[in-house]
């Protein structure tokens, strides 16, 4: 075949300038194409011998689009950067190879069907196993781009992931019989489809654009973003001087006004953390009620570490650290609520990044490795998670937010759980910094646009070194207070109490292709349909 390097580096290429925040997602509708071009040729020409160059030329291509997008990766881990992009590319290329297999096998159109529904299921599980890394799920390159993908109150992510791999599948194949239109008005007809695929979606989401998603009121937030250097800086002090440095932050601030004050991931976690057991009579506690006192109307949503020590011989529970003989230690990546007068309120973040808050499949890994854990974050404490999400009801207002820690505003049926338990507004607590002024802390904010519309829930967003922000039910960025700025952003989120279709169902489309993928494998593998037509 002629040219097989341009075309793998042609996919990369389109992958990479698709993706948010600074692509043009319109070019993931045909990035797919140069891999299935590549792979008709290599079928046609080679079907024998075609295996390790299909692997070489998509591998190319993934890897460069994993590389485009995520590099700033390497700001935590040369080796973490190193390790998500290897594999991801991998699993990426293992999905093309299971097409050329199923194509050998089966109905054109059925080879087809089961890439879709594959492709579908292999996100779905990307969301679940303990090597879960989403960021690049097909669906999410629509982020900044919200006005194209409103219909997500129904379909969540899958919807968008569903739509490019189609689009694609009947770009390539009108392009693939492109020389045998004799006339340029035919070859120009023949897109017609494709075109109307494209846009059909997008006139359907700008219908939905208009509609007037009406709030129950609004709430008084304060966003506090203090800039804190979280390699350095954070371990120099304890929590009561980062207590100090939020009230001199909200000097100033009107205090009859304030409904809430939202503080980043992990604001108060210095040391190993506040001691969970018993924290409500701790004078760390009676300190943070004290400050509360001055707002007597508000309820403080702040990141902490907590700790829990056990003295035994053997793991007390599965997240447990080693300390030494007879002493394990659970740590979490909690949000705290505080209010005056009331019990506090705990949820532990249940979503955690690889490496540097768990070791994946710790139980096979740790005899083999240690502690220490070649990934996005080197050596690793693991963090105790909860089944079940938590939400937060404020005493005076009787509203309830939904605390979300960083990394889990990625995912979205996770995020419904928050609404199905009457959450009016979500709140993520998040901390940035790690990546540095790089793509990183832009794509994080851009995700959590698609958790707005998926759930029609406005969003309160604090982080650390920026962007804190107010997010529309839209999906829409109300304001913002820029990255590397120290400062407090008052902002009015809207209540909502409406449940959207995708809210109620989750993910349905990969679960559906799930069970679709399992069905086709195994007619594949059976080889019944290959003289039938699907």
């Amino acid at each position: 075949m002629k040219r097989p390097l341009f075309f793998a580096l042609l996919s990369g290429i389109l992958f990479v300038i698709s993706w948010p925040v600074n692509g043009f997602p319109i070019f993931i509708f045909g990035a797919f194409v140069p891999l299935f071009l590549i792979e008709k040729k290599f079928s046609d020409t080679l079907p024998s011998r075609c295996f390790l160059k299909l692997l070489g030329y998509n591998y190319l291509a993934f890897a460069i689009w994993n590389l485009g997008t995520t590099w700033w990766l390497v700001n935590a881990s040369v080796f973490g950067m190193v390790f998500a992009n290897f594999w991801n590319s991998l699993f990426f290329t293992l999905l093309m190879l299971a097409f050329h297999w199923a194509k050998q096998r089966m109905p054109l159109r059925s080879a087809y069907l089961f890439f879709v529904v594959l492709w579908l299921a292999f996100e779905k599980f990307h969301l679940s196993w303990d090597f879960s890394w989403p960021w690049l799920n097909l669906g999410h390159v629509f982020s900044e781009t919200i006005q194209w993908v409103q219909w997500y109150e129904y379909t969540g992510t899958f919807g968008g992931s569903l739509w490019v791999l189609i689009v694609n599948i009947f770009l390539f194949e009108k392009l693939k019989n492109w020389s045998l239109q004799p006339r340029p008005i035919q070859r120009i007809r023949s897109l017609i489809p494709v075109l109307i695929g494209v846009a059909s979606p997008i006139i359907f989401s700008l219908y939905l654009l208009e509609r007037e998603h009406k709030s129950l009121g609004e709430l008084k937030v304060a966003l506090v973003q203090p800039n804190i250097d979280p390699y350095n800086e954070k371990y120099k002090f304890s929590n009561e001087d980062f207590l100090w440095q939020l009230e001199n932050l909200l000097t100033n601030k009107k205090v009859s006004s304030i409904d809430y004050i939202l503080t980043p991931e992990t604001y108060f976690a210095a040391g190993y953390g506040e001691r969970l057991q018993r924290f409500g009579y701790s004078p760390f506690y009676k300190k943070l009620l004290q400050f509360q006192s001055q707002y007597p109307n508000s309820q403080l949503i702040t990141g902490i570490q907590f700790y829990d020590a056990y003295n035994s011989d053997t793991p007390p529970t599965p997240s447990a650290n080693y300390v030494r003989d007879q002493l394990w230690v659970d740590y979490y990546n909690s949000a705290l609520a505080v209010s005056s007068d009331t019990l506090p309120q705990v949820y532990h973040k249940s979503k955690l990044v690889v490496g540097v808050e768990n070791m994946p499949y710790k139980n096979f890994f740790e005899p083999l490795l240690g502690t220490f854990l070649l990934d996005l974050g080197g050596t690793v404490s693991s963090r105790a998670t909860q089944l079940e999400r938590s939400v937060f009801k404020h005493p005076t207002r009787q509203t309830i937010a939904a605390p979300i820690i960083c990394y889990e505003s990625i995912y979205g049926a996770f995020i419904t759980e928050y609404v199905q338990k009457k959450a009016d507004f979500l709140a993520i607590l998040t901390n940035d910094a790690w990546w540095g002024d790089t793509p990183g802390h832009k794509q994080l904010l851009s995700l959590a646009r698609l958790r707005a519309i998926e759930n029609r829930r406005a969003i309160a967003r604090a982080a650390n070194t920026g962007i804190s922000a107010l997010i529309s039910a839209k999906g829409e960025i109300i304001s913002s207070l820029p990255y590397n700025k120290r400062g407090v952003l008052m902002v009015s989120v809207p209540i909502h109490k409406k449940q959207t279709f995708y809210n109620q169902y989750g993910d349905y489309l990969a679960r559906w292709a799930g069970f679709l993928a399992v069905l086709y494998f195994f007619l594949a593998l059976s080889g019944r349909l290959k003289e039938k037509t699907l």
